[in-house]
């Protein structure tokens, strides 16, 4: 895994004005950067990040049945009580899941190790899935990538058979997200794309004009019932919604479904951890309670938690992360190394969550800059990955996309 200079398409910016790529410049900083690109060897694509990532993904979906089980557990994860049934049975059922992206620290000679995964409403789709592609195809006819040179991005073509697996063709499917925010319109747009290539009908509708009809039913702002409903909206702030309590007796399926947020949702690292420790592609991880209590020596922390918590106690002394159950782009996290706090993201906004604690994996350095490898899930198999990176430690709402490509 390198990091390699080259030269800007002449009229990248012009080309993203036209297909509507209207975020490639975020907060007066540029999101799309293409004056480098990261190279892979193949090896590295195939063994240590797809096979790694389809393997997680299957891990994680044991997690998710032994989670729905446990009260405990869903206490753990935050998940109201109220909405657990409604989690549960979406599962019990066997609603069908999309997509999702697994975060990776990977410095191209060791395992990739899993910081998180964005299971339930993950961003940066249209980049990884579609422009990053266009760069490629751009670069190698104009002779800047090396003949040969490939990508790792099958995710365009992973969801349109995936949406032409799971529904009937000529099925009408909706599509919403927080109205006025250009990122998350291109990650509804980018999969409604994928719908329509699969023959589906994909209707958009900004998320504060759905309505409930009297017989309680969702509907769009044409009056249409809403029979599949793809919501760029978190189940963690959709199970506290008044509209939760209507989702049961709708008729409607969400995507992504209930369940995955227990996916998406941090709690789901210790989980893993104690499901499967020891794996080459985990980080140990621990609720912030037990650790706790083990070091305590208090017996409500379970005692094989205890116990393995004390074979990594050295390891999570030297560098251990925090982070709250429930954040995003990096907020209220904290890296500790030998006691010492040497980074913490400024923005608190999840600071009153529970919080795990993982040990910490330093991302790799190129440049100043510290890339996270995204790896796409699409039904159960990865499909592509898109990298994006930051100055800092945490990977913020300031970080950078930047494309990919295979060595020949």
């Amino acid at each position: 895994m390198q990091k390699t200079p080259l030269p800007e398409r002449p009229h990248w910016r012009s080309h993203a004005e036209e297909v509507g790529f209207t975020f490639a410049d975020m907060h007066g900083e540029p999101y799309w950067d293409e004056t480098s690109a990261y190279a892979f060897s193949l090896a590295q694509i195939e063994t240590d990040l797809e096979d790694p990532a389809t393997e997680l993904h299957g891990m994680c979906r044991e997690a998710v049945a032994q989670i729905i089980d446990s009260e405990e557990l869903m206490d753990r994860l935050a998940i109201p009580a109220a909405r657990r049934d409604l989690v549960a049975e979406s599962w019990r059922h066997g609603d069908p899941e999309i997509y999702g992206r697994f975060d990776f620290a990977f410095d191209g000679t060791g395992p990739a190790k899993l910081l998180e995964y964005n299971a339930d409403t993950p961003t940066s789709l249209y980049e990884s899935a579609a422009f990053q592609w266009q760069w490629l195809e751009d670069q190698l006819e104009a002779g800047v990538l090396p003949e040969g040179a490939d990508q790792f991005n099958g995710i365009h073509e992973a969801l349109v058979a995936r949406f032409a697996e799971v529904f009937e063709k000529g099925s009408d499917l909706h599509f919403t997200a927080v109205a006025g925010n250009p990122e998350d319109y291109g990650t509804v747009e980018a999969m409604g794309w994928a719908a329509r290539e699969a023959g589906l009908g994909a209707h958009y509708c900004d998320l504060d004009k759905i309505a409930l009809s009297a017989d309680g039913q969702f509907l769009d702002d044409q009056d249409r019932r809403i029979a599949v409903l793809f919501k760029l909206y978190p189940w963690e702030d959709l199970l506290r919604d008044d509209y939760a309590a209507h989702i049961p007796g709708s008729g409607c399926l969400f995507l992504e479904p209930a369940w995955k947020a227990l996916l998406s949702n941090k709690g789901l690292l210790p989980v893993l951890w104690q499901m499967f420790e020891g794996h080459p592609n985990l980080l140990p991880a621990f609720f912030e309670a037990d650790i706790a209590e083990a070091i305590a020596g208090r017996g409500s922390a379970a005692p094989a938690v205890a116990e393995a918590f004390a074979r990594v106690e050295t390891q999570l002394a030297e560098g251990h992360v925090s982070k709250p159950i429930l954040s995003r782009e990096g907020a209220s996290v904290t890296i500790r190394e030998n006691g010492e706090i040497t980074e913490t993201a400024q923005n608190t906004d999840y600071a009153e969550h529970p919080r795990v604690i993982q040990a910490y994996a330093p991302l790799p350095l190129h440049d100043g800059f510290r890339p996270v490898v995204g790896a796409w899930i699409v039904g159960q198999s990865c499909a592509g990955i898109g990298i994006r990176e930051d100055r800092s430690r945490i990977t913020q709402d300031l970080s950078r996309f930047k494309p990919h490509y295979i060595t020949p």
